[in-house]
């Protein structure tokens, strides 16, 4: 019992890191229904499996549900996401202030180095240079992690980890607009000097500005419309 148990919840952690991953990376278009049997026979998983993992995905806002019409992967809009980067920017600067206020140098180390593994990684994928490089957004969480990782309130810093994963269905999103106006390295430099110099007033500016800039690209992009890389889907304004 206790072997099968283990089998089972394996199976749906398995299940429920397969399918957050492809929602982050919008895989799963945003808005398209989950068909529960397709993903059980593709990915070899059990019906089970799959229901419990999007029950989780649902909870943590990356997936919903009705009756009528099933588990689809949520929506995306304009709106959605400017209230997110508002919500955001409020939470992840509250854990800057903190983590500057208390930070040491083992910290000032990691920032560091979390900077420079960014700034060495490139940004677009090298087999498709319309998406999003994952050894690029595994080392830019990595980046703003150990920004706020001295931050004191084990709640500020679960709400920005939440936060955080929701903002990258949009990050994704932005790397077929990006051109060579903008200088990441830079920005990312700009935060780091004034959080190590406690410049906390300036570095929670910088950190806000980094987050606004990376959502004007889609707001801006197509007269306020959204295409998905390699999709026909487009995403209006809210």
């Amino acid at each position: 019992m206790a072997l099968a148990m283990m089998k089972k919840l394996s199976l749906t952690e398995r299940a429920y890191r397969q399918l957050r991953d492809d929602l982050l990376t919008c895989r799963l278009v945003p808005g398209d229904r989950i068909n529960i049997k397709d993903v059980s026979d593709n990915r070899g998983f059990s019906l089970g499996a799959v229901r419990e993992a999007l029950s989780r995905l649902t909870s943590e806002g990356f997936v919903t549900q009705d009756d009528a019409r099933g588990f689809r992967a949520t929506p995306i809009s304009i709106g959605d996401l400017m209230d997110l980067v508002t919500v955001r920017s409020d939470i992840e600067g509250q854990c800057l202030r903190r983590a500057i206020a208390r930070g040491g140098l083992d910290w000032e180390s990691a920032i560091v180095s979390a900077a420079h593994r960014l700034s060495k990684t490139p940004t677009r994928d090298p087999t498709d240079p319309a998406r999003l490089n994952e050894d690029y957004a595994d080392a830019h969480g990595a980046f703003h992690h150990a920004l706020v990782a001295a931050c004191d309130s084990p709640w500020l810093l679960r709400m920005r980890d939440w936060l955080y994963a929701q903002s990258e269905r949009y990050r994704y999103l932005t790397v077929p607009l990006a051109t060579g106006e903008r200088d990441l390295v830079h920005e990312h430099s700009d935060i780091v000097t004034a959080t190590l110099r406690r410049d906390a007033d300036r570095a929670v500016a910088l950190l806000g500005d980094h987050l606004v800039a990376t959502a004007r690209l889609l707001v801006d992009a197509q007269d306020g419309a959204m295409r998905l890389p390699g999709q026909k889907t487009q995403v209006r304004a809210a």
